[in-house]
């Protein structure tokens, strides 16, 4: 068995995991192949968000098992950690393992292979390993030498949450919050910028908590105390450091972390893109509260308003949950208000689906299917159109673009990357100029979503 697939699911954490598996598959001699293509073993990273990402797990690990019967498919992640039950009873799965063994991969499946019985084919499953996520302490030594992208690369950082939002799966799923030793990632990026990344994305499942674990030790507040002695920012400016990486780029944030100090650290850091991700999830204060969201609506402004104020036009990023239950006509209109004041550059709208072990699935007036989409269409709309105004606003400006893929568009050939605010500009040439950063002004749009540079 040498040919290898894998398909990823989810969010950002789950692609790291999954450049990684990919690795280990590659140093173990499996050639890697295309998901679509017959393979001897099927890898799928799953995710279980919400009810939804548990179905499209499903169907991958399926769609594997009928694309060749007899390759071992091989279900890893979150859905397996919080759906065991339905796990074992899956004809499809193989074998399956659960969140905090992905760094176990190879022995785990060199030893399903050898003590596997039965004819090719054979769909009993072969075993589980899902740990306690609750009696879990310490961080899943994983670690990339490259990515499927080629000039940006995902770094984790930590794993796990403790914010127990009243919707949310994730703390069942990944745990406590466990962080990774700042050593070991400047030494990771240090190999990713003599790979000839340029850009890092520096992720996690709750990228605000790193180090709590480390402040946890010495007692106190945990939260507070990895806030105000500065776990994160400290590793950053290690990162800013390291010479070939011209670009550091925030995976989400929490609101609370951004005071005045960290504005101004972050102002510092060279290589530091003004691109913030800030989770809102509603601009109603009811219910931010039923969410268990610790903060109120006014006070993420002030946050939005601090960062303006501290960088030039930063792009703001959110996500918003409609539907929410109890969330009446008025308190979603609270929320479109508050949308429309804040005006961000992107806005990713979900439609609230309840998740099976979460506090907010037993609350009362769950919102009918067709009011969510309602509302979902009217922020939709919104995001359209913010988003447009805050890309208006850099043309016939000069921007750094860092250059990832050609494209044809129109019959004609495009160098297509992003500004540091993430913005996607397209550049007409026949040269191949991925990697490069190169100023450029930004001159039109090309398409809805792609500034044209010159």
């Amino acid at each position: 068995m040498k040919r290898a697939a894998l398909h990823n699911l989810g969010c950002k954490v789950n692609a790291y995991e999954t450049d990684a598996m990919r690795q280990m598959l590659q140093e173990n001699g499996y050639t890697i192949v295309p998901f679509d293509q017959t393979a001897d073993l099927y890898i799928v990273n799953t995710c279980t968000v919400t009810n939804i990402a548990d179905r499209k797990s499903r169907q991958m690990l399926h769609r594997a098992k009928k694309q060749n019967p007899s390759a071992v498919v091989v279900a890893v992640g979150c859905y397996v950690q919080t759906g065991k039950e339905a796990v074992e009873k899956d004809p499809c799965i193989d074998l399956a393992i659960g969140n905090n063994r992905k760094k176990d991969l190879i022995p785990i499946l060199e030893a399903f292979l050898k003590e596997r019985t039965g004819t090719p084919g054979d769909k009993t499953l072969g075993g589980t390993t899902v740990p306690d996520m609750r009696l879990l302490a310490a961080y899943e030594a994983l670690e990339i030498g490259g990515t499927s992208e080629h000039t940006r690369a995902y770094v984790k950082i930590q794993d796990g949450c403790d914010q127990f939002c009243s919707y949310c799966i994730i703390p069942f799923a990944r745990g406590r919050v466990r962080s990774r030793q700042r050593e070991e990632i400047v030494r990771e990026v240090r190999g990713l910028a003599e790979a000839g990344y340029r850009e890092i994305v520096v992720t996690g499942i709750h990228v605000s908590s790193y180090g709590m674990d480390f402040a946890r030790k010495e007692g106190g507040d945990a939260r507070k105390e990895a806030y105000e002695r500065g776990y994160l920012l400290e590793l950053l400016r290690e990162l800013d450091k390291i010479e070939g990486i011209s670009r550091i780029r925030l995976g989400s944030l929490e609101p609370r972390i951004v005071t005045e100090d960290f504005a101004r650290e972050l102002r510092g850091l060279s290589g530091l893109c003004p691109h913030f991700h800030l989770s809102l999830q509603s601009g109603c204060d009811a219910t931010l509260k039923r969410m268990n969201r610790h903060y109120l609506a006014s006070e993420y402004y002030e946050k939005v308003r601090l960062l303006r104020r501290t960088f030039a036009a930063p792009a703001i990023t959110t996500d918003v949950i409609v539907g929410f239950p109890g969330e009446s006509e008025e308190e979603f209109a609270q929320t479109e208000a508050f949308l429309e004041k804040v005006s961000f550059y992107e806005m990713h709208v979900f439609p609230y689906s309840a998740r099976r072990g979460t506090n907010a699935a037993q609350m009362p007036d769950q919102v009918p299917d067709a009011v969510k989409a309602r509302r979902s269409r009217s922020l939709l709309e919104l995001k359209k159109r913010q988003s447009r105004a805050y890309r208006e606003a850099f043309l016939g400006k000069e921007a750094e673009i860092l250059f990832e893929e050609p494209v044809v568009i129109g019959g004609i050939r495009y160098m297509t990357g992003h500004t540091r605010e993430y913005i996607k500009a397209a550049f007409r040439t026949d040269d191949d100029l991925r990697g490069l950063i190169l100023k450029k002004r930004l001159c039109g749009f090309l398409e809805e979503n792609i500034l044209l540079a010159e």
